[in-house]
């Protein structure tokens, strides 16, 4: 689990309840902020174990995924 999902719930439970101070509110985007770039990074981990094949087994995995998987593995 992503350890500032917690704070992140916290901060949604307390906007929904009596609202958020500034600080909070900041606190809050720069949370978020940073938990999509947690998710992206997965998702992008994620897709570059990923090849595609056809029915014949062919290897079809689109140019620009291997590019990026050749350009990481560096």
């Amino acid at each position: 689990m992503i350890p500032i999902l917690n704070r992140i719930n916290e901060l949604s439970r307390i906007e929904r309840s009596k609202g958020l101070s500034e600080v909070e509110k900041g606190e809050q985007a720069a949370l978020r902020t940073q938990y999509l770039q947690i998710v992206r990074g997965q998702v992008f981990s994620t897709l570059l174990s990923v090849s595609v094949k056809d029915k014949l087994g062919n290897d079809v995995t689109p140019r620009k995924l291997l590019d990026k998987k050749v350009s990481n593995d560096n």
